[in-house]
């Protein structure tokens, strides 16, 4: 797998990852392409709400168990970042969502990410794909989608 893919699954994952009951949410950031230009194509491949879901489920298993990652999650409300998380992956793939979370910058401003911890988190999604059976081209399209964000998430 490429870096490169790497550092975008990351990036979306990191995004929604800060998200906590305390904090009021900020306009959300737009997709890197308008769901009603792309469609709706990869939104039903991935099997609509219910593969999302099934999706986002594997991965908060795999930062959950990613002791590198989970500490950035520690204070973090989970059935908050599951809800936006769906919302966010919804959205970017055309499906009917709205992502009503913070911008990347908001959400991970002062967190001093790095590069290693976002590659590191696009690894627990990789991993969370191949364990939810996404096949690999709809993981490219999937990592497409959120690489932009890397540069709005690392030295927040």
């Amino acid at each position: 797998m490429h870096a490169r893919h790497v550092a975008l699954v990351c990036m979306l994952l990191a995004i929604a990852a800060c998200a906590n009951t305390a904090s009021k949410p900020a306009p959300p950031q737009a997709p890197a392409a308008p769901a009603a230009a792309r469609g709706d194509a990869l939104y039903r491949a991935l099997g609509a709400q219910a593969g999302i879901e099934k999706v986002v489920d594997a991965a908060l298993v795999e930062i959950h168990n990613d002791p590198h990652i989970n500490l950035f999650f520690a204070n973090t409300d989970m059935p908050d970042l599951r809800r936006l998380l769906v919302e966010q992956f919804c959205a970017a793939t055309g499906g009917p969502c709205e992502y009503t979370g913070r911008s990347m910058e908001e959400a991970h401003g002062g967190l001093n990410l790095t590069d290693e911890d976002f590659d590191r988190f696009v690894a627990d999604l990789v991993r969370a794909f191949d364990k939810a059976a996404v096949p690999k081209d709809l993981q490219q399209q999937l990592l497409a989608l959120f690489g932009p964000m890397r540069k709005q998430i690392v030295g927040q």
